[in-house]
């Protein structure tokens, strides 16, 4: 089966929308939340875009906020291309029992990851609320899902995706939009999240 070729992306947040984007969340969370709050990253890029939240809410409120990462692929309902890569460790270091957890990703698309997430994060505890910020949200839900705090709605096609920048893994920040390009009639349309 050929992969579909992936075209140059159509940068839609450049490094310093993304700082921004990212401050902005931090101090709706503060507004929401007091300093009880601790903060989950999903890996893989939900991990980078979870730290730096987690750091500015803490600069903000001038004390560390916990934090851990999950891998939520195993609780997934679709796990055809959830085991392509190894499963992550999960690390949460803190009891997540009555209090708020933030969950971080960058994209939500068809809330999947997300409900996903939840479960895994229930065999942890149980919070006194789960809160969902992401960076991108693209549509095209298929659970009902919605993220509380959002970087940018970035309407999108099917035929489309959203490819994820950061300066931890690429370098420098940035959000594109991509188009997938089937190269033969027989290959799937990956109109997925983060590539």
């Amino acid at each position: 089966m050929t992969e579909p070729r992936r075209d140059q992306g159509r940068l839609i947040l450049s490094a310093e929308h993304v700082r921004r984007a990212l401050v902005r969340i931090s101090h709706e969370i503060l507004e929401q939340n007091d300093v009880s709050v601790a903060v989950i990253g999903l890996h893989s890029r939900g991990v980078d875009l979870g730290r730096r939240i987690a750091g500015l809410i803490g600069d903000i409120e001038g004390t560390d906020i916990e934090f851990g990462t999950l891998d939520p692929r195993l609780y997934r309902d679709d796990l055809g291309g959830a085991v392509d890569k190894p499963v992550l460790p999960s690390n949460i270091p803190f009891n997540v029992d009555g209090r708020p957890i933030i969950l971080v990703d960058d994209v939500l698309y068809t809330g999947r990851t997300i409900r996903a997430a939840i479960d895994a994060l229930l065999d942890f505890g149980r919070p006194s609320s789960i809160q969902l910020a992401v960076l991108v949200d693209r549509g095209h839900r298929e659970l009902p899902i919605r993220a509380d705090y959002v970087g940018k709605n970035v309407p999108t096609s099917r035929a489309e995706g959203v490819r994820v920048l950061l300066e931890e893994v690429n370098g420098s920040d940035g959000v594109e939009i991509i188009r997938h390009m089937e190269l033969s009639a027989n290959s799937p349309n990956h109109g997925g999240g983060t590539i």
